[in-house]
């Protein structure tokens, strides 16, 4: 077993927590002390699975074993849409888990997880899988993240990252989330997704995925009648990318999207999966009901943007953020609606921005009343300001705007 060290304090100060609960439990203002995570080893030359929260943003990361042996740790690869991460450690001949089969594991069946929950470490508890396919929405800014496996063995803070097995030993999960006002219930990454994207997240520090283009949404029985649809099965296309493979394709505003490649896509779920077990370049047909007809039309998909322009405020003030341009991954990402503006992708804690409330997600259309299309407007905006002065933002959330003003501070040396 592994243990990690972040900048973050654990339970709701940390981001993963905050961005799932937000709503739920009140508000914490976030501290800068170690935080603790779990991880477990998975090949004997030192790698080791974790959750990409559990190590986002730590400066320093000390790996601890159950002997006592530390070691420093070094991230290399991360993936925020499934929250895996990748740690390496300089070490050989390590005691592995193995890794099971999540799709194969029963509901019913007793399971095992081990972590460090409040720091303590090497915690084993038990249960049963109470579930699987479990979708968990993060809190405002509509982020869903598919398929996860539900427990009743204990899970808190500090388990993050941590394997869930079976009773041959082998790791079905990582243990990732828990339910704040609920006894008995916890949630854990199938394994099988962390299987699908290790070599790449080892190989290339991240996860190359296709992209589509497009905004969806599930059918309700009463939108497939106005189609003149006899199910409510489908996904319904309520928006285009510009430039996407789905525009340059000819996809609509109100096709609706049946089958990729041959396999039905009756859900948003269905039809993310299917996307994303393809690669940039691959060309696929997708069969849409357009005006009562059914249209086949063939898409080369693109690679969905991960690098991220983010910019931090300039060494004049401090608002204690970092803003982004506006790209395919943080919409995919926040489901941000906006077309324009600078994403907040980074939060400072204890700084102006933490204490307004401001999160990341948040998408900022104007500074001091100024409109701030991208990074370009930003830079500029920010430029103007004098340490000591009010700064009016106005934010983007989950469709809604708010005026929120915060102290711009001198930069800590």
């Amino acid at each position: 077993m592994a243990t990690y060290r972040s900048p973050l304090a654990p339970f709701f100060s940390d981001p993963f927590f905050r961005r799932f609960f937000e709503g739920i439990v009140p508000e914490e203002r976030q501290v800068p002390i170690k935080g603790l995570g779990t991880g477990f080893v998975f090949r004997s030359d030192g790698y080791i699975l974790t959750n990409e929260h559990v190590v986002s943003g730590a400066d320093e990361i000390k790996v601890t074993f159950l002997d006592g042996r530390e070691f420093e740790g070094k991230v290399i690869g991360s993936d925020t849409l499934t929250d895996i991460a990748v740690v390496k450690i300089e070490a050989q001949g390590l005691p592995t888990i193995s890794l099971g089969d999540s799709d194969a594991a029963r509901v019913g069946e007793w399971i095992i997880a081990i972590g460090n929950p409040y720091g303590l470490s090497h915690t084993v508890t038990v249960g049963v899988l109470s579930a699987k396919g479990r979708p968990i929405a993060a809190g405002d800014s509509g982020q869903e993240y598919e398929n996860f496996l539900q427990t009743d063995a204990a899970i808190n803070p500090g388990n993050s990252g941590g394997p869930l097995l079976n009773l041959e030993g082998e790791a079905i999960g990582i243990n990732t989330a828990i339910l704040p006002y609920a006894q008995g219930i916890g949630f854990a990454i199938p394994i099988n997704m962390a299987k699908s994207i290790l070599d790449q997240l080892i190989t290339e520090g991240r996860v190359i995925r296709a992209w589509l283009g497009v905004v969806i949404q599930n059918l309700t029985p009463e939108m497939a009648e106005k189609f003149g649809l006899k199910e409510a099965e489908g996904a319904l296309v309520a928006d285009i990318s510009p430039d996407s493979p789905a525009e340059k394709a000819g996809i609509k505003r109100g096709d609706v999207i049946l089958k990729v490649d041959g396999i039905e896509t009756p859900d948003i779920k269905t039809l993310q999966q299917t996307i994303r077990s393809h690669r940039p370049g691959d060309v696929v047909d997708v069969e849409i009901w357009r005006d009562g007809k059914v249209i086949t039309l063939k898409v080369t998909l693109a690679e969905l943007e991960e690098s991220i322009s983010v910019l931090p405020v300039t060494e004049k003030i401090d608002l204690g953020l970092e803003v982004g341009e506006i790209t395919p991954d943080l919409v995919d990402r926040y489901a941000l609606r906006e077309k324009s503006g600078v994403v907040i992708v980074g939060i400072k804690a204890g700084g102006p921005a933490d204490d307004a409330g401001l999160r990341p997600g948040d998408v900022i259309l104007e500074v001091n009343r100024e409109e701030i299309k991208n990074l370009k407007d930003w830079e500029a905006a920010i430029s103007e300001i004098e340490p000591g002065e009010t700064v009016l933002l106005l934010i983007s959330r989950a469709g809604q705007t708010y005026f929120v003003p915060l102290k711009a501070e001198e930069p800590q040396s």
